[in-house]
């Protein structure tokens, strides 16, 4: 299976939702990861650091990753070009699964604008009969369906998740994939406040560490049989 994770700056996927890709990529999963600036705005940090540094993590999770230019940090907008760009990435890379920043507007812009891209590329992607836009083509690339989409959170919630996984058994990993942005350690305590929220959502169900996220449609399973794991713990 190949999963595809998108964030707006280096470091943005390892704080969201690096944890269950490491889980995936363990399991035998292709990862890719997208990353859509090099941190050009951020107060620590030039963007050939801060690239270094998320090609340093990505192999901590075990991911290929690759830049686009959509623009630089605090320039992304949501753009038909720059969704047609992101869904030739999907009909090339052809992942079941897509990871993208919640759109919720009450964070860095960046990273609703990544999110609502992502969205509208997954759309894009499927249309078999798109095959340009605005200059832009799709072609060498065979329409493509992404089997579900979720929305991952960075630096805080938004009401309670659809979906929580248990990710306890990685939890040293991921913590070690999110310092390895050591620029960004310099002003704020991400690390302490994922690592916080992680534990939070985990004691929710009775496990060390728990990963969040929000579905775009509703989740199909073929029988009630399979919903087996209940989160009710307190």
């Amino acid at each position: 299976m190949n999963i595809l994770a998108v964030g707006a700056h280096p470091d943005d996927i390892e704080f969201g939702c690096a944890h269950v890709l490491i889980q995936e990529s363990r399991k035998g999963n292709r990862v890719k990861l997208l990353v859509l600036s090099r941190g050009e705005a951020a107060s620590n940090g030039t963007p050939e650091s801060r690239e270094a540094e998320a090609r340093a993590a990505a192999k901590l999770i075990g991911a290929e990753i690759e830049f686009l230019d959509f623009g630089g940090d605090c320039h992304l907008q949501r753009t038909p070009e720059y969704a047609l760009k992101l869904a030739f990435e999907i009909r090339k890379f052809q992942p079941a699964i897509v990871l993208a920043p919640h759109t919720d507007e009450n964070q860095h812009p960046d990273h609703a604008v990544a999110g609502k891209l992502m969205r509208d590329a997954c759309r894009l992607a499927r249309y078999g009969g798109l095959s340009s836009l605005k200059g832009f083509s799709l072609a060498g690339t065979a329409a493509h369906a992404v089997s579900a989409l979720y929305y991952y959170t960075i630096t805080k919630e938004y009401g309670e998740p659809d979906i929580v996984i248990d990710v306890s058994d990685v939890v040293k990993d991921w913590e070690a994939a999110m310092l390895a942005h050591a620029t960004q350690m310099k002003s704020r305590g991400y690390v302490d406040l994922r690592l916080s929220a992680a534990r939070n959502l985990g004691l929710s169900i009775g496990v060390e560490c728990a990963a969040g996220f929000y579905v775009n449609d509703p989740v199909r399973v073929a029988a009630l049989s399979d919903l087996t794991l209940s989160s009710r713990y307190l």
